[in-house]
């Protein structure tokens, strides 16, 4: 039987680059490899393409670059080669894919760029498309359309570098406020601001991850995570909840979980549950997802359900909470990976 050789692009230009790693080594593991063919394509923190071949250890410690054999990489845009260009000694090599699976988190790897090289490219690509993924990275635009279907969003404003008066902007939200990057994920560049003192400096520090921030109301209750996967036919994981002692789901809380639980399946009635995985497939639907998403929500302690942000590339590590919210349902790691490559070759 010939396998299917997939492209599994990981690290990226982008802050999240760590998270990428974790997530790659463990799509890696999981991936039945007497079926398909994998084939590395590590991108540096520069944004630098390299073919990778090594010991998977050193992607998850990152040290592939160093300690592998790494040979200059393009994605090739003539539709025919279908695959990537090696670039070693002044000669070429091609590569041919029959997918590329995009492991990447963030600002270049999960907003659209990547996305759109390779379309360009003509090799299917494992998860959201262009359109897709830059609609979801955008906390604005992502709300503004979700909202116009009939589905609860925080009130939020938007601010750029260019707004002269940022506390006349915001006089008509309610603290404590969210300051957001906005376009930015794994919590880079939030912050929860109490008075309005403090507003300047959280301002100040999302604009380090982005040129546009959104500042968005508080939404008492608790949030919620519900993972989809498929395409016409779609499959619904369980619903998750985020037990908080303190403060807000930030990059530490994600990675560590030091001072937050997540509880699989969400302690919430059944019938709420219903209501909220309802919702979930309906902003996956709006927002034009395909292949697989996370859909964050919050649930008040009226259970309204608010629309919070969608995740096109949830981490996939093995304690993640797409691919556990997907064990709850009786799929396990290897069987995620084996249905969202044979989706699309």
């Amino acid at each position: 039987m010939n396998k299917k050789r997939i492209g599994i692009l990981f690290g990226g230009c982008s802050p999240e680059y760590p998270v990428s790693l974790e997530s790659a080594y463990s799509v890696i593991q999981n991936t039945n490899q007497e079926k398909y063919d994998l084939v590395f394509i590590g991108i540096t923190r520069e944004g630098n393409w390299f073919y990778f071949e090594g010991d998977i250890e050193d992607i998850k410690k990152d040290r592939w670059l160093q300690n592998g054999k790494c040979i200059k990489a393009i994605l090739s845009c003539h539709r025919e080669d279908k695959g990537i260009i090696l670039i070693q000694d002044h000669h070429t090599r091609l590569i041919k894919l029959d997918a590329i699976f995009p492991i990447l988190h963030g600002r270049n790897g999960e907003d659209g760029t990547v996305q759109g090289l390779i379309a360009l490219s003509g090799i299917p690509l494992i998860g959201c498309d262009l359109l897709s993924s830059a609609l979801c990275m955008d906390k604005y635009l992502s709300h503004q359309l979700v909202k116009s279907y009939g589905i609860k969003v925080a009130n939020s404003v938007v601010i750029t570098k260019n707004t002269k008066d940022i506390h006349n902007e915001i006089k008509n939200l309610t603290y404590p406020l969210f300051v957001k990057p906005m376009r930015a994920g794994s919590s880079f560049g939030i912050t929860k601001v109490e008075k309005k003192q403090d507003m300047q400096k959280a301002i100040e520090d999302a604009f380090q991850y982005d040129t546009e921030i959104i500042v968005e109301e508080n939404i008492d209750g608790i949030e919620v995570g519900c993972s989809i996967l498929g395409n016409e036919q779609l499959i619904v994981g369980e619903i998750d909840e985020i037990e908080l002692s303190d403060g807000f789901f930030n990059y530490t809380e994600k990675y560590t979980l030091k001072t937050s639980k997540i509880h699989v399946p969400a302690r919430i009635d059944p019938n709420i549950a219903k209501e909220i995985k309802e919702t979930a497939v309906k902003i996956y639907k709006i927002l034009k997802c395909k292949d697989f998403a996370r859909v964050d929500m919050f649930l008040t302690p009226n259970n309204e359900i608010y629309f919070n942000e969608i995740n096109t590339i949830p981490g996939f590590t093995s304690h993640s909470r797409y691919p556990n919210m997907m064990k709850h349902i009786g799929i396990s790691f290897d069987q995620l990976i084996e249905k969202l490559i044979d989706l699309e070759v």
